[in-house]
């Protein structure tokens, strides 16, 4: 038997990137849920604003920065699937 977990959609667009300063930004929506993210990738620190819902969307959002931060680009739309409902 399969048990299937809810699945919730997030959509990130990349706002600002530079590769100088080690940093990705942008904005991350989910539902009713939106927030801000500066990705500090040399330091791996991952920063969420603003604290509603941010335990919910941090760790997703890590893995997906983790796995494609060479193929994000400033002005880009991009999804990945939470598996929880938000």
């Amino acid at each position: 038997m399969t048990i299937h977990r809810p699945q919730t959609t997030a959509y990130v667009r990349i706002t600002h990137q530079s590769w100088t300063q080690g940093r990705i930004e942008g904005e991350v929506r989910a539902n009713a849920y939106e927030w801000q993210f500066q990705w500090r990738f040399r330091q791996g620190h991952l920063q969420v604003e603003p604290s509603l819902g941010r335990a919910l969307i941090r760790e997703p959002l890590s893995r997906f920065l983790e796995r494609f931060d060479y193929q994000l680009e400033p002005g880009g739309d991009y999804s990945f699937t939470i598996r929880a409902k938000l």
